[in-house]
């Protein structure tokens, strides 16, 4: 909210992960600019229905359900369901996504699959079956969160990587297919977020000389960002300030990629 004017008033906000990280950070932040807010947990209705329940308390309007994104027929239910309670969906935000490490020679194939049918097919499933509605409104915004790993490599998480170098592909691919229909399709690349997929790792003594090499390769003096700032990140890309950017790739990590020295 800027001097008092919402910025997203009268659109409706679908965000798949939308229970915990950066996902409920961005329903929380659009529910605050005035959007309807679906928020989809990948498997838990209590996660997804504590953070719409929440946003409800605060004034907003939100409506909670479980997706799985692998599954076209669950995506399908889930985004009817949200045109149904809340109105035609107008933005996408595709934050469901999975991160472990997958060392080459030792990586069990349901790990690989796990992985690509999660943060890839998952993705290109949610927008595939918004696009009817948005193409038809002539009116949307897609963000999709990838990842700094889309643009440098991390140590045995090859497959990580390819994922979401795969999402900043697929966004800048499709962003000329929905551009002539006046939707813009953009993705952001975090880096180092602190969310509740990390916090042992940020506080267990056993990590202390991991996270003294992060903290010593981040130029920002925050090695984790706030889901928060992520979140403006996404608010940026779903309003009009934004109109001119088509498959852009935001790079939000704390200057992490701009290189070592």
């Amino acid at each position: 909210m800027e001097g008092g004017v919402v910025r997203l008033a009268g659109h409706v906000a679908f965000v798949t992960g939308g229970s915990s990280g950066i996902g409920e950070a961005i329903a929380r932040r659009f529910a605050a600019e005035g959007a309807k807010v679906a928020v989809a947990a990948s498997s838990d209705p209590a996660k997804a229905e504590a953070v719409a329940a929440s946003i409800r308390d605060a004034g907003g309007t939100a409506w909670a359900c479980v997706v799985d994104v692998r599954k076209r027929a669950s995506v399908e239910t889930a985004l009817a369901g949200a045109d149904q309670a809340l109105g035609p969906i107008d933005i996408l935000v595709n934050s469901a996504g999975l991160y472990y490490a997958t060392p080459i020679g030792q990586t069990p194939e349901a790990d690989m699959d796990r992985m690509i049918d999660v943060n890839v097919k998952g993705t290109f499933n949610v927008i595939n079956a918004a696009t009817a509605g948005l193409k038809a409104r002539g009116w949307g915004k897609i963000v999709n969160i990838a990842s700094v790993a889309a643009v440098m490599g991390v140590r045995e998480h090859s497959l990580y990587c390819a994922s979401k170098a795969a999402i900043a592909q697929m966004t800048s691919a499709l962003a000329r297919e929905f551009a002539p229909y006046g939707v813009n399709c953009n993705a952001i690349a975090p880096g180092n977020t602190a969310t509740p997929m990390n916090a042992g790792f940020r506080v267990d003594p056993a990590y202390a000389a991991q996270m003294a090499w992060m903290k010593s390769v981040t130029p920002s003096p925050t090695a984790f960002s706030d889901p928060r700032d992520i979140a403006g990140v996404a608010l940026f890309l779903a309003s009009d300030d934004a109109r001119t950017l088509h498959g852009a790739l935001i790079v939000a990590d704390e200057g992490i990629s701009t290189g070592l020295g």
